[in-house]
């Protein structure tokens, strides 16, 4: 994997943790205030993660648009080298199991 490559998906990951963490710290202090329910039963932690991911989902998507196109661009390559070795490596099967079978 090339350096270019690396940062733009260390890039994209780091800004969507930190999206994740600014929710979190949101959703808590509103818990703690009171606006919202502080838990269901003894869920507090899970319930703080779960509302948590459920509004830095879309933010992410709305607001990373730019470097997940950016990540997108230098990983499809990639996965486009990838996938032709596969197909010819299907081919190569294919071709020795009629080979195997005619003989």
């Amino acid at each position: 994997m090339s350096s270019s490559t690396k940062s733009a998906t260390l890039r994209y990951t780091g800004l969507r943790l930190a999206i994740f963490a600014g929710c979190f710290a949101v959703v808590a202090v509103l818990a703690y205030v009171g606006v919202i329910p502080e838990s269901f039963g003894t869920a507090n932690p899970l319930w703080l993660l779960l509302l948590s991911m459920l509004v830095s989902a879309p933010l992410s998507f709305v607001l990373l648009r730019g470097q997940r196109d950016a990540m997108s661009q230098e990983v499809a390559p990639r996965v486009d080298r990838a996938m032709s070795k596969l197909r010819s490596n299907q081919g190569m099967e294919d071709d020795a199991d009629d080979a195997a079978r005619s003989a």
